[in-house]
């Protein structure tokens, strides 16, 4: 096994982790053979090789914080941005925070809840101090990869412009961030482990990270409010609320050490920023011989309940899916969009991101004048939940279990119509419909039952944008490819050029708005397009099957 640069580094703190009463010859090799697997792995999100054979010693993480080192840049201007150091580091932190949790919660979760360890080590002569040390040290040696490439570029920066005393403050706020970020998601799991177990806890823990992917994002709008800006001077509204944002928290120290502001708001927030993570640690370590037991629950596999159709549903299914080779694939695609946890992982936070996005535009005409804002068409906004359909129709050809894809060949499928048209209906109205539903509610509120044609409208453009995206993008079967050669990267310019389509629909419902009745025909087109396009979208053959 190769002999990796960052063990050497950790050799010079040999010391450090044997007065901790670690074995650190035993860690070393343990972290080697993690590193020497994880060089076989393709991260979640950033895969570089689609279908490629990955060499033993290339490291497909490390190939992949080119993007993050981009991303840095656009932290850059917060540096530049003035003096103001609360509010600059603030919304410095939030973004950094964002990503950080986001490569956490789609890369580093299954080495925090790993039970490998305790299944092949545990009966070895090996402490199981130096096993949980190991597991530790792996996410953090990742951990410190990614946070040099994101922050790094940014860090050099503001040692330019602001000196070296704010080079060395962010440096410590940096590692204190990360090092909450991982106790706090090793807490939430911690938590969900002491009183559930089984299936049910996998399915809790991937709520979780769903949940947390949402909070991520609207932690950041509350941080964004917390300042207001007027003809670009910047006033901070003290809430007591802000004590919770922990980004706030390094903020507020970079403010105090560089400014001299001693607010009392501004000195707590500074004692919270250093006695948390400390604790946090300090409780970790207590509790962490808990968290590993309760982890043996992982491995209790429950039986899945069956669950009886009622008449609704199987009426709505006949309308549905005419036939019943379709009503097969539908209930099919419906239980794997239902109960693959990988694919939940990643569809459904974009599912959320697409009821947020849309009230970003308004939001502050809500606070403002909301008398106003209800009589304005700032209900176009709904267009935005559109922008998630490419992705998701991507993303129907991956599947945890995509091993079990050789049913298709087996299976008497004479027709691959009746297959790819109940999936995109199955997408439709188990995943989109809930969305628009929700969404509808909340503008029909805002805006009035006078939008109800509008509505209707929105969720036939969706129809046919799904159709389109599903007749654009390489045609592959269904749940048949592991996620491990989902490359989103490579398809950047074809789902850019698809939401593009976005903003058509958009400017022609508009156009509609402007002629009288021109929304109910509009509709009446929209319908027999949708009914045209989709008697054409899917007469598809094998021979026009990828792979």
């Amino acid at each position: 096994m190769q002999d990796y640069r960052t063990l050497k580094i950790l050799d010079r703190f040999e010391k450090v982790f044997s007065n901790l009463g670690v074995d650190y010859k035993v860690m070393r090799r343990i972290l080697q053979v993690k590193l020497t697997m994880d060089g076989r792995r393709v991260p979640t999100i950033f895969s570089q090789n689609s279908g490629k054979q990955v060499k033993e010693t290339t490291n497909q993480y490390i190939k992949s914080l080119w993007i993050y080192v981009f991303f840095g840049l656009f932290l850059i201007p917060f540096i530049l941005l003035g003096n103001h150091y609360l509010f600059q580091m603030s919304i410095f932190y939030g973004i950094f925070t964002i990503f950080i949790m986001t490569s956490l919660i789609s890369d580093f979760s299954s080495v925090l809840l790993d039970i490998r360890d305790r299944n092949i080590l545990y009966p070895k002569p090996v402490d199981r101090r130096t096993i949980s040390t190991a597991k530790m040290v792996h996410v953090f040696i990742y951990l410190s990869f990614l946070t040099i490439a994101l922050a790094g570029i940014p860090l050099i920066v503001g040692f330019i412009r602001h000196g070296f005393l704010f080079f060395i403050l962010s440096f410590v706020n940096i590692i204190f961030i990360d090092l909450l970020i991982v106790i706090l998601t090793a807490f939430i799991y911690m938590f969900i482990l002491q009183f559930f177990d089984g299936e049910k806890l996998k399915d809790i823990i991937n709520y979780v990270q769903i949940g947390l992917s949402l909070g991520i994002m609207v932690g950041y709008q509350l941080l964004i409010r917390s300042f207001d800006l007027f003809n670009f001077t910047i006033t901070f509204q003290a809430k007591w609320w802000q004590l919770f944002i922990f980004p706030m928290w390094y903020g507020a120290n970079t403010e105090l050490v560089m400014n001299g502001n001693i607010q009392p708001l501004f000195i707590l927030l500074t004692v919270l920023s250093v006695l948390i993570p400390l604790i946090s640690i300090w409780v970790y370590i207590k509790l962490n011989p808990t968290f590993e037991q309760n982890l043996q629950k992982l491995t209790y596999h429950g039986k899945a309940k069956e669950r009886k159709q009622s008449m609704i549903n199987r009426f709505i299914l006949k309308v549905l899916c005419p036939t019943k080779e379709e009503r097969s694939f539908f209930r099919f695609a419906s239980l794997m969009m239902k109960n693959e946890r990988d694919f939940k992982l990643k569809v459904y936070p974009s599912l959320g991101f697409s009821i947020v996005i849309p009230f970003l535009f308004f939001i502050n005409g809500i606070n403002n004048d909301f008398e106003q804002l209800s009589k304005g068409n700032s209900y176009f906004s709904i267009y935005f939940s559109l922008i998630i359909i490419p992705t998701i129709i991507v993303l129907l050809k991956f599947s945890g279990k995509y091993k079990g894809a050789w049913i298709y060949k087996a299976a008497p499928i004479q027709q691959l119509k009746p297959m790819f048209s109940a999936v995109i209906k199955a997408f439709l109205f188990k995943l989109y419909l809930p969305v628009y539903l929700f969404l509808s509610v909340l503008f029909i509120w805002i805006f009035g039952v006078r939008i109800l044609p509008d509505l209707l409208v929105v969720f036939i453009n969706a129809c046919i944008y799904a159709v389109l995206c599903f007749m654009m993008l390489p045609k592959t079967i269904p749940f048949s490819e592991s996620f491990d050669y989902y490359n989103q990267n490579n398809k950047t310019a074809i789902l850019l050029g698809l939401m593009v389509i976005v903003a058509v629909f958009a400017g022609l419902h508009y156009i509609s708005t402007l002629i009288h009745f021109g929304i109910y025909l509009y509709l009446v087109i929209a319908i027999v397009g949708l009914a045209l396009l989709w008697k054409a979208a899917f007469n598809i053959s094998w021979e026009n099957i990828e792979g």
